[in-house]
C-alpha cells in the first residue's frame, strides 16, 4: 500500500466502523479511563502541532534571512558596477 492509500483507508470509516472502534476502546480501557486518555491524546496533538509550527517558523526565518543576505549582495554588486 502506498501512503496515500493508507491515509484514505484510515479516514474512510463509516458510522458502523466508528461505533465498533468506540466499543472496543470501551471494552479495553473502561469508561472511567477513556476521558483521561482522550485528554492526554489531545494535549499530545496540541504539543506536536506547536512543535511543527515552531519548526516551520524557524525554517521560514532562515529562508528570509538568506533572501535578505542575497538582496544585500545584489545591492553591493550593483553599487560596484556603477
Amino acid at each position: 500500500m502506498q501512503s496515500n492509500e493508507i491515509v484514505y483507508a484510515v479516514f474512510n470509516l463509516g458510522p458502523g466502523e466508528m461505533l465498533l472502534i468506540v466499543l472496543v476502546l470501551l471494552l479495553l480501557f473502561g469508561a472511567k479511563r477513556l476521558p483521561g486518555l482522550a485528554k492526554g491524546l489531545g494535549q499530545g496533538i496540541r504539543e506536536f502541532k506547536g512543535a511543527v509550527d515552531g519548526a516551520k517558523k524557524e525554517i521560514q526565518d532562515v529562508g528570509d534571512s538568506i533572501t535578505k543576505e542575497e538582496d544585500k549582495e545584489e545591492v553591493k554588486e550593483e553599487k560596484k558596477s556603477t
